[in-house]
């Protein structure tokens, strides 16, 4: 280095100052704003912009919004940076170079520095783009026994993501949540909508915004991640209470093709006796993509459907895709008022997709534009018209990643900004829109719920529930479920569902399939919403999968499913109490073992075992044939076999014996439920 070079390196010192209860560091053009905001909880905003921008898409509710008031007096400059305490975190700034590190206040511990990629770079690189548009890189020190989860929903298998490089992008089955918790005692929120990723390397842990304004990251420290999650969703919003029927059984399949087939498959289960909360009307039950309306031929009394459904206890959910071709009757009216999502060059076509079954002509299909108030409140308009005012209540909201091909976002062009720098909000603002709607129909928190493909930070505040996308029918296909709906529940978001027994590639005449569909069965009934699904072969027509009621895989797997039936009946009291926690202080109802036993080091290495609610130890069985598996049985509790009545101390692994007919399951220390009748 020359005695210039070290010179600089040197002097390199910045300005801090306080302005209210918020902390400033300036140096050259890059300014660092870090305030309180919400409980043990810091709001970081860097820019080489002129100013910090408030007005940008994002997911954390205002300080007014929270109500967390935080003392200016947590503040200090010193002659060698600055100091911001709220609660039990503590911001610290050096004057030279503006380095961060974030400490645990409490426990007197580091929770999280920046790190220097390269002796002339700090931890954040900003890179003009174009106008005020930046590429934007944060970089943190990586720590070798840390542990990563979170950050939505991705089909990698793991649930530990530490070594993963994640895509911050929207994908069909591949959610982006930019939130993670750390085993070190810290969640982050990477507030920011745009397109990029999050390395978890061993090195460093990189967040990247391929374009953005500016960089915003809000951070917050706990004893245990109950109070991680609790402060999460106090700045990003708390998930209204689950309606009562959506915590029983949902039936669908790809797909009822007609109103008496709707009917004849409601009856059957009456019939059986068997219990049914929801049943789905799917894809191709309208005249065009973008009408929004029944088709009178299929369904010419779509009124007199749902009031004979509602009569036998069943609510009717309705898929809802946010498309539009040019036959659609909507589509010349939202193009004239620029509500169709655009894209930076040539026609507004995002999509070839089939308009019919029949698969005899296809048709190049355009989304509306979600973050566009005036477009939520269009498709609201013809949603209540055509499917609220016949007394549906449910909505499927498919295909609001927003699904487009080739998956190039920069080419789009939203209402609240380029696509690179806001497309993973879409789908959180589509199910928005679907949740005021409802409110404006005096519809209240406890009957309101939709089902989205997608979503993103704060999704859970809108009622929104979120299932696992298009997914395969194998035995790796479960595996890989069990981790990704455990960190969604730590990406906040308490409703999750998956296809049971996989979307595609299952027939229903194939041995291992039907071992598969009961296993996948026996595992949904204790996710926190209990829903099959599936396009199963093989198929009678085109669009139109094969059977897929429970009695439609012989006698032996239809005996298991309707005992699993009737035991999530019985045990609704229960998660409806775990559905009011989650509301309450964002525990989610399934969760890592991890969550209820923190000192117990050997639960945060199992990914293949679950708690459902604080007294339930399910452990699904992942392969095909198993009849038995090792069970890890927490420390600090006795657990009770809810098949056998044999109780057993904690802290060791068994060998669980699992017939087909069952899976592990265990109940911790006194609880008393009713899995066995």
């Amino acid at each position: 280095m020359s005695r210039l070079q070290l010179e600089y390196f040197n002097n390199n010192e910045g300005i801090v100052a306080q302005k209210g209860n918020t902390l400033t560091y300036r140096l050259y053009h890059e300014l660092i704003q870090i305030e309180p905001w919400g409980k043990d909880s810091l709001r970081v905003r860097i820019t080489q912009a002129s100013h910090i921008r408030d007005d940008l898409p994002g997911a954390l509710l205002t300080t007014e919004e929270i109500g967390h008031k935080a003392s200016e007096d947590a503040i200090k400059i010193t002659e060698t940076g600055g100091v911001i305490r709220n609660g039990n975190i503590e911001a610290r700034v050096t004057k030279k170079e503006g380095k961060l590190v974030f400490w645990d206040v409490k426990n007197d511990r580091e929770l999280v520095r920046e790190a220097q990629p390269h002796i002339w770079i700090n931890g954040r690189v900003i890179r003009p783009l174009s106008g005020d548009a930046y590429k934007i890189e944060a970089n943190f020190q990586a720590y070798d026994d840390e542990k990563f989860y979170g950050l939505g929903q991705h089909h990698h298998g793991k649930l530990n993501q530490k070594g993963c490089v994640i895509d911050l992008c929207q994908r069909n089955a591949h959610v982006t949540i930019p939130f993670l918790v750390s085993s070190r005692g810290y969640g982050f929120l990477w507030n920011n909508p745009a397109v990029g990723r999050v390395e978890l390397g061993m090195g460093l842990t990189r967040w990247v915004a391929d374009v953005s304004p500016q960089m915003d990251y809000w951070i917050t420290a706990g004893d245990s991640v109950a109070d991680i999650m609790s402060n999460y969703v106090d700045v990003t919003g708390h998930s209204p209470p689950l309606p009562y029927y959506a915590s029983g059984f949902w039936q669908c399949r790809l797909r009822y093709k007609s109103q008496e087939e709707v009917l004849r498959v409601a009856r059957e289960y009456k019939k059986r006796d068997l219990p049914l909360d929801i049943i789905v009307i799917d894809y191709f039950h309208w005249t065009h993509h973008g009408d929004w309306k029944f088709d009178p031929k299929a369904f010419p009394d779509p009124k007199s459907m749902v009031d004979e459904l509602k009569e036998l206890n069943i609510e009717v959910m309705v898929s809802i895709w946010p498309t539009l071709q040019p036959d659609s009757e909507n589509f010349e009216e939202m193009e004239r008022r620029g509500l169709l999502l655009r894209n930076a060059r040539g026609l507004n076509v995002h999509h070839r997709f089939y308009d019919n079954p029949t698969l005899i002509e296809s048709k190049y299909i355009t989304h509306y534009d979600a973050t566009n108030p005036e477009g939520r409140e269009f498709i609201w308009s013809k949603v209540k018209k055509n499917y609220h005012d016949l007394g549906i209540k449910i909505w499927w909201l498919d295909a609001d990643e927003p699904e487009i091909e080739p998956v190039q976002p920069e080419m789009l062009r939203f209402h609240v900004g380029d696509g690179a720098s806001v497309y993973n909000i879409s789908p959180m603002l589509h199910g928005m829109g679907f949740y005021k709607g409802m409110k404006q129909e005096g519809h209240e928190d406890g009957d309101i719920i939709s089902l989205s493909r997608s979503g993103w930070a704060g999704s859970q505040r809108w009622g929104q529930a979120i299932w696992s996308g298009d997914i395969t029918s194998t035995f790796e296909t479960l595996a890989g479920q069990v981790r990704a709906g455990l960190n969604m529940g730590l990406s906040g978001i308490p409703w999750w569902t998956t296809d049971i027994g996989g979307f595609v590639e299952g027939n229903i005449y194939d041995t291992e399939f039907r071992e598969l569909i009961v296993r996948w069965f026996q595992y949904g009934a204790f996710c926190p919403l209990f829903r099959l699904h599936g396009f199963r072969d093989p198929m009678p027509e085109p669009q139109m999968g094969a059977e897929n009621e429970v009695w439609s895989y012989g006698d032996e797997p239809y005996k298991i499913m309707s005992t699993f039936l009737h035991m999530r009946e019985r045990l609704r009291p229960y998660v409806m109490e775990q559905m009011d926690r989650a509301a309450k202080d964002g525990t989610p109802p399934m969760r890592p073992l991890f969550y209820d036993f923190e000192t117990d080091a050997k639960t945060w290495v199992i990914e293949d075992e679950f708690l459902f609610g604080p007294s339930i130890l399910v452990a699904p069985v992942l392969k095909y044939k198993a009849r038995s598996r090792q069970v890890y049985l927490p420390a600090g509790a006795k657990w009770t076999n809810a098949w056998t009545g044999d109780v057993l101390e904690g802290g060791k692994t068994i060998t669980a014996d699992a017939p087909l007919e069952q899976i592990p399951l265990y109940l911790r220390d006194d609880a008393k439920l009713p899995i066995s009748n």
